[in-house]
């Protein structure tokens, strides 16, 4: 509906127009004399010619009497023109005045065409620069209406396309139906919440893994440790050397099947380093960008930035935040308190909120993975996102801690100045 009403009145501004431009075009610049009225003219000073002093003109034309010798008798304005030079060039119509068959002297009747012209041109200039101010607001609005509702929108979902494909499918895709995009956004996150729940029960299919290679590991340890406790006492006891070789073989071998089991349980843990970390420079300014994208509900308010140049992964940096503030939101759902300062050579990042925070015996569990808190009950989540953006400050050469603030669960996020890596 909004593109009809800028189309109509692209079309009606170019009619306006092109309607000037054909009257100015057909309109002609020499007016033809009412021959009626100039005769009226004529006669009313042939009339009056001895007391021409005394006459009054009766019509509606602006003339002017000369005698023989060019001396004006009678003018009806002094702008006239007084001689048959000037009025030949003024087109203007130049008539004898006879009486009793001798010329007396001459009516000069004035062409006012080109004062006619002028006025019509500049009526005509009038409108096309008013259809031409009318056409460049029509133009900037559009400009305006289609950055909001194509630009601006198309700039949120290439965003969100680079969060999903960055594994971030916490942060939900704001949903505008008034723009073009609108019925792509709702399918566009219902995808986003699809991909999650599948993430979660995979973050729990690989939960049940650890804790069976956890059952495993214990159930055969024990059966091992009890074997080379028996071999060890074996090996003690007999006087056969033999004997105590084949006891210190198992032995032996009984280090190295404990030794495959922790390598076993280790192993669950190596999947992250497959996500990449590429830190380079980058302004500190950015950092503002990232809170208002992380903080889509709007909980903080982002405060001045120091002015420096940091050394970091922007895709990862977004995500760390991104972590802390879906966290956030999920957790504690309250305001939220963001200061930022330089120290030590890190630009520090402290995000805290008002949610009570969590146990003391807790706080050092909090960046492992698959480890949650205990008041998250019946709150849906995998204990992956402090884990992933601990992994990922470690790779930036960064930090991010975790502690009880004054109100809630405060985290710091110390990002390397550049220079200082």
């Amino acid at each position: 509906m909004k593109k009809g009403f800028f189309f109509l009145g692209l079309f009606l501004a170019f009619a306006a127009e092109i309607a000037a431009l054909l009257l100015f075009s057909a309109k002609n610049t020499d007016s033809l004399q009412d021959s009626v009225t100039v005769n009226e003219a004529v006669q009313s000073v042939r009339a009056d010619w001895n007391t021409i002093e005394e006459h009054k003109n009766t019509t509606s034309l602006d003339y002017v009497v000369i005698n023989n010798a060019g001396e004006v008798l009678y003018r009806t304005s002094s702008n006239l023109s007084e001689g048959i030079n000037a009025a030949v060039i003024n087109r203007d119509t130049i008539l004898d005045i006879e009486i009793d068959g001798s010329v007396v002297g001459k009516i000069i009747v004035f062409n006012d065409s080109i004062q006619t012209f002028g006025a019509h041109k500049q009526i005509i200039i009038a409108v096309f620069a008013v259809a031409a101010v009318i056409q460049c607001g029509i133009c900037i609005g559009y400009v305006i209406y289609l950055e909001h509702t194509v630009i601006k929108p198309f700039g949120k979902l290439k965003g969100f396309a680079e969060r999903i494909a960055g594994g971030n499918l916490d942060i939900p895709l704001e949903m505008d139906r008034r723009n073009l995009f609108g019925a792509f956004t709702e399918s566009f996150d219902i995808m986003r919440s699809d991909l999650k729940k599948a993430r979660i029960a995979e973050a729990k299919a690989n939960a049940s893994k650890k804790e069976l290679v956890v059952k495993l590991s214990h159930d055969i340890k024990t059966p091992v440790a009890s074997i080379k406790a028996a071999s060890e006492v074996g090996a003690a006891l007999t006087e056969s050397d033999t004997v105590r070789n084949n006891y210190i073989r198992i032995i032996r071998k009984a280090d190295q099947i404990n030794t495959l089991v922790t390598n076993l349980f280790s192993a669950t843990l190596e999947e992250l380093q497959q996500l990449s970390v590429v830190p380079a420079d980058l302004e500190s300014g950015v950092i503002n960008d990232m809170l208002e994208s992380a903080d889509y509900f709007h909980y903080a308010q982002i405060p001045d930035i120091p002015e420096c140049l940091i050394f970091a992964d922007r895709l990862r940096l977004q995500q760390v935040f991104d972590n802390i503030f879906a966290n956030s939101y999920k957790y504690a759902n309250t305001e939220i308190y963001v200061k930022i300062f330089v120290t030590n050579n890190f630009l520090s990042v402290e995000i805290e909120d008002l949610g009570g925070g969590v146990k003391e015996e807790e706080l050092p569990l909090l960046k492992e993975k698959f480890k949650r808190g205990s008041n998250v009950k019946g709150i849906e989540g995998a204990g992956l996102g402090l884990y992933i953006s601990d992994c990922f400050m470690k790779e930036m050469n960064g930090e991010l801690t975790v502690e009880n603030g004054q109100s809630g669960l405060k985290i710091t996020v110390y990002i390397p100045l550049s220079g200082n890596v």
